[in-house]
């Protein structure tokens, strides 16, 4: 690796850190109760007597570490997704995960689940669904101990529409509250007080990323093809299944705690892929940070564009991750 690779991935490095800890900084002080950034240690030293503590350290801080998780879970998911398909147009909702996890979610709020087994309900019924879809998916595509990549995608886009379907169907005949829970989850949103369920999305999410890191070169070698690959030593079939679990491990996390976010998975890793190049070796890092900082942003701007109230975030990333990336692919900067 030439200086002139490393100068400029450390550099990319550094605005996506220093990107990190600006909209993080924005995410603790914006909101309905302002709080001045120089004012943060003063409220930590008072400890937990202060209305500003409390806003600070059992609201928006839980909720940052959150959107951080899941930002950064989502733009990984869609980077190994993306490698192993050899597509750019390839998302984590693609091959009908989050479709799963939405069908097993509103069977949880139909049979009132959550009442008998409480907090952990939607995020089991969630995982539940997810990897449902995730072992039908890979059933049915695998032959002869080979991943096919486009019945997958195939296969992965037809039972999203018919989990969509199954969920539209509940929605019809379920009651008022039930609708409302249902509409209100799959909208997205990042207001989960467990704490218990934010450091698992954490700690799986940092996981997720370390352990996808060991497969860079594998899927470097990949972009040449599966021949190419497995002459350069690669098993490209364990590489694919293993890379392929991780990616459906990363979004069913964020689809079961958060509900269905749009576009972040997309738009991330290839715009990533864009700016610094189709190397995972600082891909993976890359849009695991700015999915992070992407995710977070959309929070504050849900959370203050129509103060008090309060938007659902995959609102507000389905209208800036769509129209941003209608844009680029307007122009000469957006050909895949």
């Amino acid at each position: 690796m030439t200086m002139k690779k490393t100068g400029k991935w450390a550099l990319a490095l550094a605005i996506l850190i220093g990107s990190g800890i600006v909209v993080s900084a924005i995410a603790l002080c914006v909101g309905s109760a302002g709080i001045h950034p120089g004012d943060i240690p003063t409220i930590f030293l008072e400890g937990s007597g202060s209305t500003e503590y409390s806003i600070l350290f059992n609201i928006r801080l839980p909720r940052l570490i959150l959107g951080l998780s899941i930002g950064g879970a989502l733009g990984l998911a869609g980077a190994l997704l993306q490698g192993i398909f050899r597509n750019p147009l390839v998302e984590p909702y693609t091959l009908g995960i989050s479709g799963g996890a939405s069908l097993g979610v509103c069977l949880n709020i139909i049979f009132n689940l959550h009442d008998r087994f409480g907090v952990i309900a939607y995020p089991a019924s969630g995982f539940m669904g997810a990897f449902f879809v995730i072992f039908l998916v890979y059933g049915l595509n695998r032959k002869a101990r080979q991943m096919e990549s486009n019945g997958m995608l195939l296969t992965g886009v037809m039972i999203s529409y018919v989990s969509s379907s199954i969920v539209m169907f509940l929605m019809a005949v379920s009651e008022n509250d039930d609708l409302h829970n249902i509409v209100f989850w799959i909208m997205g949103s990042l207001d989960e007080p467990n704490p218990v369920l934010i450091k698992t999305a954490a700690l799986i999410s940092i996981s997720g990323l370390v352990i996808s890191c060991f497969f860079c070169f594998d899927l470097n070698a990949l972009a040449l093809g599966d021949e190419e690959a497995s002459h350069l030593g690669v098993n490209a079939a364990r590489t694919k299944k293993m890379v392929f679990v991780i990616a459906s491990l990363m979004t069913g996390l964020a689809v079961s705690v958060s509900g269905i976010i749009m576009f972040a998975g997309l738009i991330v890793p290839h715009f990533m892929r864009m700016m610094i190049g189709s190397d995972h070796r600082i891909l993976l890092v890359s849009s695991f940070l700015a999915g992070a900082s992407f995710l977070t942003a959309c929070d504050v701007i849900a959370r203050t564009v129509i103060s008090p109230l309060e938007l659902p975030v995959g609102v507000i990333t389905g209208i800036i991750g769509g129209v941003v990336f209608i844009y680029v692919l307007s122009g000469k900067k957006g050909r895949i």
